[in-house]
């Protein structure tokens, strides 16, 4: 999984989006991988994180993986943008 991050100027909160192409599979195959992110991302979102806008490429083996791995692979993404975001703001 590949995860792009970028500090927003304006407004607050912290934003999630997804990018699946058709090189992942079919329609059902996309849509699962879609729904397994969301829901590791609803249930490890950093509630107090700053205004970042996030981009979640995941892989293909994200289908097959145990649900465990992607939370794992999640919490570690947030803390790495948590603390290049707490970098910048000092």
């Amino acid at each position: 999984m590949t995860v792009f991050y970028l500090p927003r100027t304006q407004g607050s909160g912290f934003r999630v989006g997804f990018t699946v192409g058709r090189v992942l599979g079919g329609a059902v195959e996309r849509n699962r991988i879609k729904r397994r992110l969301r829901e590791a991302v609803r249930l490890q979102h950093p509630g107090d994180q700053a205004a970042v806008d996030v981009v979640i490429n995941p892989k293909k083996s994200l289908l097959t993986a145990d649900f465990t791995e992607v939370e794992r692979e999640i919490i570690r993404a947030f803390e790495v943008i948590r603390k290049s975001s707490e970098k910048e703001t000092k």
